[in-house]
């Protein structure tokens, strides 16, 4: 006697949740929302309500939803070859390479799934790196309330005890350093470091931006140690801040020795990235690290179709961004539980002086999409196509549910 398939297709969004509720592991704290559709800068619930998303999958959906320039690459390649793995050539990978490296200014690329993947393969290059020039040169540093993943390797610099406390211990060698504090970086830094791992802009951890002076004294000691400097730019990267990476934000680039990326590259295909100049590269060795999925034909076509656009959408993230801040400011100015708005671009956090999940859940029943990170700051990742009207209607929404705070 065999059991029942579920059918695929639910027919109210209660019974969409009591079935994940009955066979998913229970890891995520969903919200009550059941989508089916999106297009431009909104979602559509199953039963036809729009809600302006302001979250973007995480900032994975960096064009919005159901993009036709996007739809259209994705049609076209699911007829041609979407998987060859890393056995053999297709004409994509390369190409889209050759567009990061110029994008970045780093030499060599390698194509990986995620975020997670992209920042396990650095750490392997930091510790290949180390070992070659003493077996004692291990230690990592990475900085409080980071967040660089959900692997062992990515939690053992992950510098938010929630998220590592469960599962340690993790691989050894992690130091940990305050945010911008530049007597701990200097009093971290030894002979044994072999890596410094920084966010420029910490995303998970509340919307923090790393001070211009914070990360050249991070080149200027990986150099004075031969470590090699990564930069994570998972979330702050790919256009988001206003530039291609968070670290070109500043007139005096720090450039990194290896970079890591991957939410909106392939506008929700998922695709990981490391670069890395020849000095980071030399550390992998041919066997020494793969990837069955990585860099397939299908996330390398979208990912450059991707990049064609994002020099013409810089400017008015710019300029959107911009006008995003002015206006929550002015929001800062009448209500007193705001504490400040960080960020950059489209990369925004209001940091509140209380919890912020309500705030999440009153603004979703009024038809915008935000979350709350680190308990207390309201994120906000827009698509990159806003515009002052999506912007005007964000505000006008995020005032009414202000107002009614005690």
């Amino acid at each position: 006697m065999t059991t029942a398939i579920p059918p695929v297709q639910e027919t109210s969004a209660q019974s969409v949740i009591d079935l994940e509720h009955e066979y998913l592991l229970q890891n995520y704290a969903r919200y009550p929302l059941v989508l089916a559709r999106g297009k431009g800068c909104y979602l559509y619930d199953l039963a036809g309500k729009r809600y302006l998303d302001f979250i973007t999958g995480i900032g994975v959906n960096a064009l919005g939803h159901n993009h036709p320039r996007i739809t259209k690459i994705i049609r076209e390649q699911a007829g041609l070859l979407l998987h060859t793995s890393n056995l053999y050539y297709h004409q994509y990978q390369g190409a889209l390479a050759a567009r990061l490296a110029k994008m970045s200014g780093l030499q060599r690329c390698f194509f990986a799934n995620t975020g997670t993947e992209a920042m396990e393969g650095a750490l392997k290059m930091i510790h290949s790196h180390g070992r070659a020039i003493q077996p004692e040169k291990y230690e990592v540093i990475a900085l409080d309330n980071s967040f660089h993943g959900r692997t062992f390797g990515a939690l053992s610099i992950t510098g938010q005890a929630k998220y590592r406390q469960d599962f340690e211990p993790l691989v050894p060698g992690a130091r940990f350093v305050p945010v911008n504090d530049i007597a701990a970086l200097e009093a971290a830094f030894s002979e044994r470091t072999a890596g410094i791992v920084l966010e420029m802009i910490q995303g998970e951890g509340g919307i923090n931006p790393l001070t211009p002076e914070f990360v050249a004294k991070s080149r200027e000691l990986a150099d004075r140690y031969n470590a090699l400097l990564v930069a994570d730019e998972t979330q702050c990267g790919v256009g988001r801040p206003g530039t291609y990476f968070a670290y070109q934000r500043t007139s005096h680039i720090t450039m990194p020795d290896i970079m890591v990326t991957a939410k909106p590259l392939a506008c929700g295909i998922p695709l990981g990235v490391i670069m890395a100049n020849e000095k980071a590269a030399a550390a992998i060795k041919p066997g020494m690290h793969g990837s069955t999925f990585g860099g397939g034909p299908l996330a390398c076509r979208v990912a450059l179709e991707f990049c064609d656009m994002l020099d013409d959408l810089l400017p008015a993230i710019q300029r959107i961004g911009g006008y995003l801040h002015v206006e929550l400011n002015e929001l800062a100015r009448k209500h007193s539980f705001i504490k400040e708005v960080r960020g950059f671009g489209l990369m925004i956090g209001v940091d509140l002086h209380m919890p912020g999940k309500q705030l999440v859940l009153d603004a979703m029943a009024e038809g915008l999409l935000i979350n709350c990170t680190h308990d207390t700051v309201l994120r906000m990742l827009p698509a990159y196509i806003i515009t002052e009207k999506e912007v005007d209607q964000a505000i006008r929404i995020l005032g009414k549910i202000f107002a009614k705070v005690k």
